[in-house]
């Protein structure tokens, strides 16, 4: 089984916080996504592999590390995880971006593929999915589905707030999938939005509605 890690560091929480008020205006929690975004990229990356090299100081030749293995790829599921990705980069800016486009048929209820555009080198590269909301699951099981049925190995999947019931079918689907949140709240109401949330990520993202 997966990783479940709840990014809890102050910084994040006091964050998060003024994302959930429902004052925060467009400007205000486009940045605050953006700045707990790059937080949790700290914590995402904390196992990435280290090599050794040599470095020359200006007062003596030392040892000091560099990453090394797998490159690291983004793969936001649009609209709303685009909001994520820029503060990821700051951290990582080596890693390559692919796009995922999925919207909820209204009579089904279940996903459907829209739009995929993925680097060249996806298959070698490590991936992390990214969607500020993990409701019903739906929408992250049908992008971990997408991405290995192209031969890809996506590891992480990266929320900013998640329903248990989400978590819960991402766990049963992909069990080998690590789980990084700033916060796991507490339902899902009868409308599939999580209690308390923080709304529609995406309308708040872009101003909609």
């Amino acid at each position: 089984m997966g990783q479940l890690v709840i990014c809890d560091h102050p910084l994040i929480q006091h964050k998060v916080t003024f994302i959930r008020d429902k004052m925060t205006n467009t400007k205000q929690f486009r940045e605050l996504v953006d700045e707990v975004s790059m937080l949790m990229a700290y914590e995402i990356t904390r196992d990435v592999q280290l090599s050794p090299v040599r470095v020359d100081t200006p007062v003596q030749t030392t040892e000091g590390k560099v990453i090394a293995g797998r490159m690291l790829g983004l793969i936001p599921i649009l609209r709303a995880g685009l909001g994520m990705v820029d503060g990821v980069l700051r951290i990582i800016p080596s890693a390559k971006v692919g796009h995922i486009g999925l919207y909820r048929d209204h009579e089904t209820l279940q996903p459907v593929e829209y739009y995929c555009s993925l680097p060249s080198d996806v298959t070698e590269r490590e991936l992390i999915v990214i969607d500020p909301m993990l409701a019903t699951g739906g929408s992250a099981n049908a992008a971990l589905d997408m991405l290995k049925k192209r031969g890809c190995r996506p590891t992480k999947l990266m929320c900013l707030i998640a329903a248990p019931e989400g978590v819960k079918a991402v766990q049963e689907q992909h069990p080998e999938i690590d789980i990084y949140l700033a916060a796991l709240d507490e339902r899902l109401n009868e409308h599939g939005y999580i209690v308390p949330g923080l709304g529609d990520a995406g309308d708040r993202l872009y101003g909609t509605k």
